[in-house]
């Protein structure tokens, strides 16, 4: 914890670390602080000890190429991703939030749309995978020319089940195509952490509609958007969900449907906006 261990510091010691803190490191709340002073604040190895640390972190945390890639493919007929972007910062901008976090914000696809509004004063990116947010800093030019000026910009190491006061005093937060990589046991967790303890003023969540998938020619029936995704809601079980959420913590919820909208089946994208 003195910052002067003497010797060279590789991949070996993250083991030696999480032998000796076996029992108690993934809990104590000085963890960031010890692991990064124990790795010499190597960020690297810091960033692989904490999600060693955290499972819950490792499962959410896909490979970069792996975790958009099949279901942008899948969608990119529909433009539905571009579609979805502009309709999570029609919905952002109606709030009126000027500090905004894009939880789950993977190589930050949203943060790089919201760059360009001049309405979003601060920008804060929370993800669980170290490459994902290595991967945003280079498309957001974070301290390069050209990029954002100084503290604009944040991205943060970390999950949604824990309590964070990093992000928790933004205005609005975003959780774009994020919840359907949850287990459905860790939901009301997420539930808490976000619309109880850090409660900012507006919530704005998008997730696939189930309904829809049997309009995707090249997807399976029963299969899946993307590999990962531990469920996919019809409109009904989304709205069950944030009807829920909203009369748990003080919120109002309101739905829309983005992408083209079928008749009986829906829009392919489901989104809810919770306010307080």
């Amino acid at each position: 914890m003195d910052n002067a261990k003497h010797y060279w510091v590789s991949e070996a010691e993250i083991d030696k670390l999480l032998k000796r803190g076996e029992g108690w490191l993934d809990q104590h709340p000085a963890k960031e602080l010890i692991v990064r002073r124990y790795l010499r604040h190597q960020g690297v190895l810091a960033s692989a000890a904490l999600e060693r640390l955290a499972p819950e972190m490792q499962e959410e945390a896909v490979e970069p190429e792996a975790r958009g890639a099949p279901e942008d493919a899948l969608e990119a007929p529909i433009r539905l991703s571009d579609e979805r972007m502009t309709a999570v910062v029609e919905a952002l901008r109606a709030t009126g939030a000027k500090t905004i976090a894009d939880l789950g914000c993977g190589e930050g696809k949203l943060l790089h749309r919201l760059l360009t509004e001049r309405w979003a004063e601060r920008l804060i990116g929370l993800d669980p995978a170290a490459r994902e947010l290595e991967r945003a800093a280079k498309r957001l030019k974070l301290h390069l020319p050209g990029g954002p000026p100084e503290g604009r910009v944040s991205l943060l190491h970390g999950s949604l089940t824990y309590r964070d006061d990093r992000w928790a005093g933004a205005d609005a937060a975003a959780l774009v195509e994020v919840i359907e990589h949850l287990d459905p046991d860790r939901l009301p967790l997420v539930g808490r952490v976000i619309f109880g303890e850090a409660r900012p003023g507006a919530v704005v969540v998008t997730t696939p509609n189930a309904e829809y998938n049997t309009l995707f020619p090249s997807l399976t029936v029963g299969a899946f958007r993307h590999p990962d995704h531990r469920f996919e809601w019809t409109r009904a079980e989304f709205r069950t969900w944030a009807d829920g959420i909203a009369s748990s913590y003080g919120y109002r919820s309101a739905y829309r449907g983005i992408g083209g909208q079928n008749e009986t089946l829906g829009a392919p994208t489901q989104m809810a906006v919770f306010t307080r």
